[in-house]
Parts: structure tokens; sequence; C-alpha cells
């Protein structure tokens, strides 16, 4: 079994790599957005951030819940409480 310390930085390491993956990718569609002659090309630009976005957002928080220490409460994200 590894070190609890090691496990950890590991994780954290990952879930900052699908964070930099994800806004790598909102910038390449950025770009894509610039750059794009026709309407089609553009449209795929936007699809490709909001999901870029999305990606930033959800993928790491499943990461961090799927992680949790097995009887570890979880904890409120929202101001009230739900």
């Amino acid at each position: 079994m590894t070190d609890p310390a090691t496990q950890a930085r590991n994780r954290w390491l990952i879930i900052t790599a699908v964070r930099l993956v994800a806004i790598a990718g909102a910038v390449f569609a950025v770009v894509l957005i610039a750059r794009a002659p026709t309407w089609p090309p553009k449209a795929l630009g936007v699809a490709i951030v909001l999901s870029a976005l999305y990606m930033s957002w959800a993928v790491p928080a499943s990461l961090a819940h799927r992680w949790r220490t097995p009887g570890e409460a979880p904890t409120r994200t929202t101001k009230t409480g739900r």
C-alpha cells in the first residue's frame, strides 16, 4: 500500500492536470472561434468552450467525491446548507 501523503499528492496532481487540460481545451476553442471564417466552426468552438468549462468543474468534483475518506461526512458547498 502506498503512503497516504504520496497518495494524496498524486490525487491532487491528477485533479490539477484535469483542470489544466480542460482550460487548454477552452483556450484552443477560443482560438478556433477567433480564426474561423464561417459559423459552423465558430459554433463548434462555442460547444468546445462550454464542454471544457463544464469538464473543469465536474470532473475534479467527481474525483474528489470518489476519493473522499470512507466515513467522512460530505461537506456542504452552499450557504443554504442544501
